[in-house]
């Protein structure tokens, strides 16, 4: 991640750096630590799946400003580029305090919340047929402020449980169990809200002041990595439609969109053999290419490979495209949306229809071009070294294709591929 910080270019930091292949795989191998922490915690699926959500924003948001803390160390005390080791070395620390020191709470914490937001979704089924109860774990280890909350008894439709359920704080280990309301009295409700407010006075900045079950969400959006405002910002709340409209005021609220419209473009993985295919969510599956596209990433995942289908996107804001095809950056191809990614190359398929064989294969070849160096047709009745000719006349004229492949039917096999590749 640090070297591809190290390759930017410019004077001031940029959100563009999130959509860069390496900084996207920090983030999501962050989020995966995080969503370890509920793997064999019992919740519906929706439920996890708005955890996991919120778990890789959260690690969005921390990449970003631990990029935007180490942008000012590439250069040295005369203003020049310092050679990459020199630059890797002097934010080391910052990897330290983020990724170990940071992350050991972090992790705690997502555990706390993600078991309290499942309770919460069990809770709700019940609904006030019985009363919710604080309680401490009732050791030497219980902060003093968390015992005075230690026995308050409400129903689940209380207020008290928007801004005081637990977890409350770092490290927090409070619980809330459901009670028989003949066995435990009623605790007033302004008695426990006096005694919330002294359980979280150390909670100065209110960033406690939310209740996992109801949000589900791993993590506050006001959290070290944001600022009070995202309390009520429409992307927090899921809103991010109206979100759209009103342009970020900061590039904490342009990361913070960047994140949030790449999660709404989320995938469905699949194993496949030796590998795995991954389907965008915006891919229809009505289309007509579907299925064939589907043989494609078929084949390639049996062989290993990790296969990416992506959707067709017709003038996409800059922040949708780069969350899908931010890897073209830097490319004659950035600004194109070849069909498939596979392993870490982009692949365009084309399939045309004609009477006319020759005809068919230089349309293919075409359009083809315009969206990768790497295409994929349907096999038209050529001989290969017919096509092959046509192929290597397309590169004496300054086209450029690294790879041409054929579908025979749902078998597909390479017919040129350049040499020095």
């Amino acid at each position: 991640m640090m070297r591809a910080l190290y390759q930017t270019r410019g004077a001031e930091f940029s959100v563009d750096i999130l959509s860069d292949p390496a900084v996207a795989a920090f983030i999501d191998g962050h989020a995966e630590i995080l969503d370890s922490a509920f793997d064999q915690t019992k919740m519906s699926e929706t439920l996890r799946s708005r955890l996991r959500s919120s778990d890789w924003v959260f690690s969005g948001m921390k990449t970003f400003h631990e990029l935007n803390e180490a942008f000012p160390s590439l250069l040295d005390e005369n203003g020049v580029l310092k050679p990459f080791e020199r630059f890797l070395n002097d934010v080391r620390s910052i990897d330290r305090t983020y990724n170990s020191n940071y992350l050991r709470a972090e992790y705690n914490f997502v555990t706390a919340s993600a078991q309290m937001a499942a309770k919460w979704e069990e809770f709700q089924s019940d609904g006030d047929r019985y009363n919710l109860q604080y309680r401490t774990q009732r050791d030497g280890r219980v902060r003093p402020e968390h015992a005075a909350l230690d026995g308050v008894t409400l129903p689940p439709s209380d207020p008290f449980w928007l801004d005081f359920y637990p977890p409350n704080g770092w490290n927090c280990r409070c619980d809330v169990v459901q009670v028989r309301k003949s066995k435990y009295p009623q605790t007033d409700h302004d008695e426990a809200v006096a005694r919330g407010e002294g359980a979280l006075q150390k909670d100065t900045k209110r960033m406690f002041r939310f209740n996992p079950g109801i949000e589900r969400s791993t993590v506050p959006a006001y959290n070290p990595y944001t600022i009070s405002r995202c309390r009520d910002c429409d992307i927090a709340k899921d809103k991010l439609s109206l979100a759209r409209t009103t342009p970020p005021d900061n590039q904490l609220c342009a990361a913070c969109r960047f994140l949030h419209e790449c999660r709404e473009l989320d995938s469905e993985i699949m194993p496949w053999e030796k590998g795995t295919i991954e389907i965008s969510n915006m891919v229809s599956r009505k289309d007509n290419d579907f299925e064939r596209l589907m043989q494609v990433a078929r084949h390639f995942a049996s062989q290993g490979e990790e296969v990416f289908l992506s959707p067709k996107m017709t003038r996409p804001s800059r922040f949708d495209y780069d969350c899908i095809y931010g890897s073209l950056k830097g490319t004659i191809y950035y600004g194109k949306c070849p069909d498939l990614k596979i392993g870490e190359h982009w692949y365009e398929h084309e399939g045309f229809v004609s009477n006319n064989p020759k005809r068919a294969f230089s349309n293919m070849v075409n359009h083809g071009m315009k969206q990768s160096a790497r295409i994929i047709i349907d096999k038209p009745d050529l001989t290969d070294a017919y096509m092959k000719r046509i192929i290597q006349q397309r590169i004496r004229d300054g086209h450029q294709i690294s790879e041409v492949w054929l579908r025979e039917g749902d078998k597909l096999r390479l017919l040129y591929k350049k040499s020095e590749e």
